[in-house]
């Protein structure tokens, strides 16, 4: 089992060493490359920071104004009959929209409840079944001009929701 902790903190050192050798011998001016590709990454994301900041003011709008737990409390019903945590809830629907919002949330309930009790366990596993599915769509189709996301919309609400299901089995265990 060692060999895989050794393995794994070296596979990024040598996936770089892996890069500067394949460059090296294919005689690809490496520096030149990396700038282009860092010069891309910034036009990227200065494309997509408008929707980023949206997203984040709406999500904080959500957070701060209690509307979450208005609705986690209006739909306490069928959260309670699928045995989720109402407490959950909030995570649960912020991280459909933004990972950075869902990860406070998260820190929030490791200090009421604890990192290593039931619900902890079962707000990290949610977290890592979980995606960011409004913020990938807006961001990555924008960027892309797609108009038409056919059933991607559907599908990762269907993802998520067997996410779900899977975390509560897991963590359940």
């Amino acid at each position: 089992m060692r060999i895989l902790y050794y393995l794994s903190d070296a596979m990024i050192p040598l996936v770089i060493l892996y890069l500067i050798v394949y460059g090296f011998f294919k005689k690809v001016d490496l520096f030149d490359t990396f700038i282009e590709g860092a010069k891309d990454g910034f036009m990227t994301v200065y494309k997509i920071l408008p929707t980023l900041i949206g997203l984040m003011v709406g999500v904080g709008i959500l957070r701060e104004s209690g509307a979450m737990e208005g609705m986690a409390d209006l739909l306490a019903p069928v959260v309670n009959w699928i045995h989720f945590p109402k407490e959950l809830f909030a995570l649960f629907i912020v991280k459909m929209f933004s990972s950075s919002a869902a990860t406070g949330l998260l820190l929030d309930v490791y200090k009421t409840y604890g990192p290593d009790s039931y619900l902890g366990t079962l707000a990290s596993v949610l977290m890592s079944c979980s995606e960011t599915i409004f913020y990938t769509m807006s961001v990555y189709f924008m960027t892309a001009k797609v108009t038409k996301s056919r059933y991607t919309l559907a599908g990762a609400l269907f993802a998520t929701v067997v996410g779900a299901v899977a975390s509560i089995v897991l963590a359940g265990l």
